[in-house]
């Protein structure tokens, strides 16, 4: 089978690393991949070096029409039986099949992490839901529920050879880290997560990730006299080795349509404390897989942090059912299964995977 994947995308962030993780499975799963997505100095060469076909577009705004051009060529070149999108401006930039392309008919499959407005999504003939809610949605404003299928992201279970090592960063070996991933944007809430600091003595944070919120943050440490102990690590491609050298993982956000990040604690085996944000509320249980905060609270968000540290029967617990759950739902092997049944199902054909 052969399948389009496009988008736009940010420079770095949680969807773009769920783009390059499902297409690289795909493509190491058998099917025919090409990629069309902007000029990118980490997603590209990473899937170059996976052995697919990369095009890149500038994907600009109203007055770019040589980006819906050039990818209406490129299409009638692959002859696509799928055409994936990812997010919005990728989604209003793909052109709907058309006779006149004198190519096979294509479904475009419109991938959502977000409540977008669907306006950008007039061409899509099926769309990909990675949440239940974002499904909600989609079927609340007007998609049919036939045209909407929930499937989740998944993290690649990776093996740390080399963690990271404390003692570059200024952290004690035997002190409490945490360790919280994301790009520094608002939405991420990690001033809420460096102001819960200031009432944990002791206790270290690494923040991974890079943003414009940096320089708003990096005030914001200094102002709380927290400098020696949180971290601004930028952004890092070695999520496994950062993790194996945590103690705990936090995502203290505040807006979160889904959040990888609980995925890759849960396949990392490391104890997950969460805020009751979109996403990974709907996954995430309380007490069992998970300990889970207000949104927006540092008290309460520190109180977490200084429950977990003082009980390992609980991180262990944590640990183990965040696992369990990381099997039942989350693994590479479930996701691809679930999208390739549905391009086969799309285009027509017997699925046998």
């Amino acid at each position: 089978m052969k399948i389009l994947q496009i988008m736009a995308g940010a420079g770095r962030g949680g969807a773009e690393t769920a783009f390059v993780d499902i297409t690289t499975a795909l493509h190491e799963a058998g099917e025919t991949i090409e990629i069309v997505t902007r000029a990118n100095d980490i997603r590209v060469p990473a899937l170059r070096a996976a052995g697919i076909t990369v095009h890149t577009l500038p994907f600009g705004g109203r007055v770019d029409v040589f980006t819906r051009w050039r990818l209406a060529s490129i299409i009638r070149k692959f002859r696509p039986d799928i055409v994936q999108s990812w997010m919005a401006r990728a989604a209003w930039k793909t052109p709907s099949w058309d006779r006149s392309m004198n190519i096979p008919r294509y479904s475009h499959v419109a991938r959502l992490g977000g409540y977008y407005k669907l306006k950008y999504f007039a061409s899509a003939d099926h769309f990909v839901a990675n949440t239940p809610d974002i499904r909600r949605y989609l079927v609340e404003n007007g998609i049919a529920q036939d045209a909407v299928t929930h499937i989740n992201n998944f993290a690649p279970e990776e093996i740390s050879h080399n963690p990271l090592r404390r003692s570059d960063f200024g952290t004690p070996q035997d002190a409490p880290l945490l360790a919280a991933l994301g790009r520094l944007h608002p939405n991420k809430a990690f001033d809420t997560l460096i102001r819960s600091m200031a009432e944990l003595p002791g206790v270290y944070l690494w923040i991974a990730g890079e943003g414009p919120e940096r320089g708003a943050l990096e005030k914001l440490i200094a102002e709380l006299n927290l400098g020696e102990r949180v971290k601004l690590l930028g952004w890092r491609s070695d999520r496994a080795d950062l993790l194996a050298a945590a103690d705990i993982c936090v995502i203290p956000s505040r807006r979160e349509p889904f959040g990888n990040v609980f995925i890759q604690a849960w396949a990392q085996k490391i104890p997950l404390i969460t805020t009751a944000s979109e996403g990974p509320s709907q996954y995430v249980r309380d007490g069992l897989d998970a300990l889970v905060t207000p949104v927006d609270d540092a008290g309460a968000l520190a109180k977490a942090v200084s429950r977990l540290v003082a009980d390992k029967a609980l991180q262990k617990q944590l640990i183990e059912d965040g696992y369990k759950r990381y099997l039942a739902e989350f693994t590479k092997e479930n996701t691809v299964r679930a999208y390739l049944g549905l391009y086969h199902a799309l285009a027509g054909r017997p699925t046998e995977i």
